[in-house]
């Protein structure tokens, strides 16, 4: 294997499933930041737990509101990269939702890393804190 094939971004870190979206919205938390809302659930040790230990799951969900497939997708790489990046700045069974606005495609990429990065590990503080509440 390649050192390029070894840092993709894993199947088993993504959140695919429709069900896991909707519980992270109808049960989890939100936090605003500058370019992108993000959406978080501690996971607990049940069923959607397995293949994925206590590494945190991260989905995006890109509307058609902010252009056509191609300019969607591009943000969705962006978005996928900057998570790769800053993977380290979150841990334990979390998943998490980006919400990204259409500013995503015109930010510098080193912002965008940076900002995914202090949403991330935002939203396992605070998925932690709100465990013990």
């Amino acid at each position: 294997m390649t050192s390029a094939a070894s840092s993709k971004f894993p199947k088993s870190r993504h959140l695919l499933k429709h069900a896991d979206f909707q519980r992270v919205y109808q049960s989890g938390r939100r936090q605003f930041t500058g370019n992108m809302t993000v959406f978080f659930l501690r996971r607990s040790g049940g069923r959607e737990a397995i293949g994925t230990g206590n590494a945190p799951r991260v989905g995006f969900t890109v509307g058609k509101v902010l252009g056509g497939s191609v300019e969607r997708n591009r943000i969705k790489r962006r978005m996928r990269e900057a998570v790769r990046l800053s993977g380290q700045a979150c841990d334990g069974p979390i998943d998490v939702v980006f919400h990204p606005r259409k500013s995503v495609a015109n930010v510098r990429f080193a912002e965008l890393v940076s900002e995914v990065t202090r949403a991330l590990r935002l939203a396992a503080q605070r998925a932690r804190t709100g465990e013990q509440k």
